[in-house]
């Protein structure tokens, strides 16, 4: 992925077609609980879900020989598609029986799935909806620890809680991407701690041309093709 303003010829994010578009489209699904007497805050929903998709690179049945490991390598060789649908009551429940991994932030829950064919997702995932993942914070977030990793929202960019923990998730697969062997284990030993924030706009240039991971969306859904919506910024890749 570059980290300048043009993406890189075959970045799986860049918005014109290139080589990762002949390979088979696969997409990584996330669902997210979303009770209607008890909804999860914003910021938790966006923290758990790259949180998630880090739990799921870093899990022995995705890497080497591992269950999973030929459906991952085959989406990675493609776009890094990911898709967040939402599920409560028995649609959770059924989510829930399929192969896949839960993580839980301080309201939210996110559950992440081996990747599927971009047109083969198994019918209790496909029947759930995308839209309806308007969350709200019940209060402004605290300013993010400047020790620890965060993920830097475009303030220019309105997206829907879906798109945006989809965005989140790109951004912490590229920080994980390019994190040297020794600072994965350290992170993934630590539980993955990491913040989203919406940045601020007096910051957002310094961000995006300071050399950090940046993730320049496809344009598939909601916004512009080539729109940098999040920033990488890991303590260990300043």
């Amino acid at each position: 992925m570059s980290t300048d303003q043009t993406p890189a010829a075959d970045s799986p994010f860049r918005p014109a077609p290139g080589a990762r578009d002949a390979a088979p489209q696969f997409v990584l699904p996330l669902v997210v609980r979303i009770e209607r007497a008890a909804p999860p805050s914003r910021t938790d929903a966006l923290e758990t879900a790259a949180r998630a998709v880090l739990v799921m690179l870093a899990d022995e049945r995705a890497t080497g020989e591992g269950e999973w490991a030929r459906a991952v390598r085959d989406w990675q060789d493609a776009r890094i598609r990911k898709v967040v649908r939402r599920a409560r009551g028995a649609e959770w429940r059924r989510a829930e029986a399929l192969p896949g991994i839960t993580v839980t932030g301080k309201s939210a829950e996110v559950r992440v799935f081996p990747p599927v064919p971009l047109d083969g997702w198994p019918k209790d995932l496909a029947r759930l909806q995308v839209s309806g993942t308007d969350l709200e914070d019940p209060g402004a977030p605290p300013p993010a620890d400047p020790a620890a990793p965060v993920l830097w929202l475009n303030p220019d960019l309105d997206m829907s809680a879906g798109k945006a923990m989809a965005q989140v998730g790109h951004g912490a697969q590229l920080a994980w991407w390019d994190l040297p062997d020794e600072e994965r284990t350290a992170w993934h030993d630590a539980g993955f701690p990491l913040a989203v924030r919406t940045a601020d706009p007096s910051r957002w240039n310094d961000l995006t041309t300071g050399g950090l991971p940046t993730v320049r969306d496809a344009g598939f859904t909601e916004i512009a093709p080539g729109s940098c919506t999040v920033v990488a910024d890991h303590p260990a890749l300043r």
